[in-house]
């Protein structure tokens, strides 16, 4: 069954605003909600990063129904991963079945602020991966002693553990944590707007690549990819609103070691002219949805939409009343 969330963009709203948000997401019938996990936004002007893990707590009192989770956090630096495993064991107790921990390699941007001297991919890659290895471990298992290159736990145990184990989804841009995410993940996660190649002939595949290694239904992984969506009733308004999210149109080696968000608003400034080409932009219901279908058919089964506008409220509903049930009509 194709699922539909709502991204909560930490780094565009403060906290009590975010989750008035959230809430009129679940009114609006979206299936979830995500937040982003930031020390830093990606500009200075207007910016916020309200703390994900407090957030997410508040969330999961004022919501119902909706699934939350990250998208994505970095358990691997300014985290220390037993505790990004106690605190979504906490969470997943709040709200039983309703959470899931969303993780990626991270950016510069959030963990140098804290002293951490950035690395390179491939010891991102590996601190994610021994990362998910403890997590996980320590959902399973008491009296913990972890040795691992990166991090080590002397008889750790969480003693609030949820009935259901908190689902782990992991990010990625390239095939390397897709095939991680199909070995060892309940899901992946990825960002739209990138061309298809990278979602037909790599990132997909590799995620059935790493399932099949496992010994894994792919099938039984969640697929889901935030769609980066400008739907508006006047054309011009939803090609504006993407200027704030210029930043995204940068080269994605360029964002990653981007350490101030003064820097990367000024880098964003660069690319404002094109910064709708990584959104859908459309007026149109009948040809936004033709927009979105072909994420659909390539394999994505929950679609987390992110609009960039201020006029969050306006576009939930708008899309609550317009989008959703179409989607839902035609692909069940």
């Amino acid at each position: 069954m194709l699922a539909l969330g709502y991204k909560a963009s930490a780094e565009q709203f403060g906290p009590r605003r975010l989750l008035d948000l959230a809430v009129a997401a679940e009114k609006a019938g979206f299936d979830s909600v995500w937040t982003s996990d930031h020390y830093q936004p990606w500009r200075h002007t207007d910016g916020h990063a309200p703390n994900a893990l407090v957030w997410l707590g508040a969330a999961a009192a004022a919501t119902e129904r909706v699934i939350l989770g990250t998208s994505v956090l970095t358990p691997s630096f300014r985290y220390n991963p037993a505790i990004v495993a106690q605190a979504f064991a906490t969470l997943g107790c709040l709200a039983p079945e309703r959470v899931i921990l969303g993780v990626g390699t991270g950016e510069s941007l959030n963990e140098v602020v804290v002293g951490v001297e950035w690395p390179e991919q491939s010891e991102r890659f590996a601190r994610l991966k021994e990362s998910v290895d403890l997590i996980q471990t320590l959902f399973r298992g008491e009296f913990v002693s972890y040795e691992g290159q990166f991090y080590k736990t002397h008889n750790a145990t969480i003693y609030d553990l949820p009935e259901k184990e908190v689902p782990i989804y992991i990010a990625a841009s390239g095939p390397a944590a897709a095939r991680l995410a199909g070995r060892v993940a309940d899901g992946f996660i990825c960002t739209s707007g990138k061309g298809k190649e990278l979602y037909t002939d790599t990132l997909v595949p590799a995620v059935a690549e790493g399932a099949a290694k496992a010994g894994r239904n792919v099938a039984d992984l969640a697929m889901m990819i935030e769609m980066k969506v400008s739907f508006d009733t006047h054309r011009a308004q939803a090609m504006e609103d993407t200027k704030i999210w210029a930043a995204l149109a940068l080269p994605g080696e360029v964002k990653m070691g981007v350490e101030d968000p003064r820097e990367m608003e000024r880098l964003a400034k660069t690319v404002e002219d094109v910064a709708h080409r990584r959104w859908l932009v459309s007026d149109d219901a009948d040809e936004h949805i033709e927009q979105i279908k072909p994420y659909i058919d390539w394999g994505f089964t929950h679609l987390v939409f992110h609009f960039p506008g201020d006029a969050q409220e306006a576009a939930i509903a708008r899309y609550g009343a317009i989008i959703l049930p179409r989607l839902r009509e035609r692909f069940g």
